[in-house]
């Protein structure tokens, strides 16, 4: 790996708080792993993906495309293991295929759901606000989300969800074996401040994350 990323972690960068806008998808299988999927076309490192993984044993391991984005991602979650790999991400309409590392995880999204609309509809300058994020924190909790968190290093991480559509059908194989069905993501996945929805799904989301230093929260 390489070393810190000196151009968005630096004291010049204190306070600083750094948009990554993308997709997070997020399964557990019937063996007991649970992924989660963040899939960013505009980022301060340029479009990638990265893969959490979490073993029914509760080992973590990151799988990340270069060493600055594994040393960031790392600095803002939890894991037991960070492994730079390539991460490739394919869409075919509902169809997405993802392979990083040992792990190939093809999965497919259905129809917006009500609360898709509902999050779909809100004004992009709002939903990314952190005022907003905010106050959307306690009916998030409702579905086992959270839309605030804070890293062990002090980082806070804003999720502004602006779409959730379900995913309906999928299959992982880690390291040649198969997991199994993809199943609800129980228990809860242990990175930290990111979270997913209990059943598979794919959320089109606006991520904050604030670097520690003077205080910018509701700039």
């Amino acid at each position: 790996m390489t070393g810190p990323v000196a151009d968005v972690t630096g004291p010049a960068a204190a306070g600083a708080r750094l948009r990554f806008d993308g997709w997070i998808a997020g399964a557990g299988t019937a063996s007991g792993t649970r992924l989660v999927l963040g899939h960013w076309p505009r980022s301060p490192f340029g479009s990638f993906s990265d893969v959490m993984v979490e073993h029914a044993d509760g080992t973590r391991r990151l799988l990340a495309p270069s060493g600055r984005v594994a040393d960031f991602v790392a600095a803002t979650y939890a894991f037991d293991r960070v492994d730079v790999r390539p991460v490739t991400v394919e869409r075919a309409g509902a169809c997405w295929t993802v392979t990083a590392g040992p792990l190939s995880w093809r999965f497919t999204v259905g129809p917006r759901s009500a609360l898709g609309r509902l999050l779909h509809a809100v004004p992009t300058a709002a939903a990314t606000h952190p005022l907003w994020i905010r106050s959307a924190g306690l009916p998030a909790r409702l579905l086992g989300l959270r839309t605030v968190g804070r890293s062990r290093s002090g980082r806070r991480s804003f999720y502004g969800a602006r779409d959730l559509r379900p995913v309906t059908d999928g299959e992982a194989v880690w390291d040649g074996t198969a997991l199994g069905p993809l199943a609800r993501v129980e228990p809860a996945v242990r990175f930290g401040p990111v979270s997913v929805p209990r059943r598979p799904a794919l959320v089109r989301v606006t991520t904050l994350v604030e670097l520690p230093g003077d205080r910018v929260f509701g700039r």
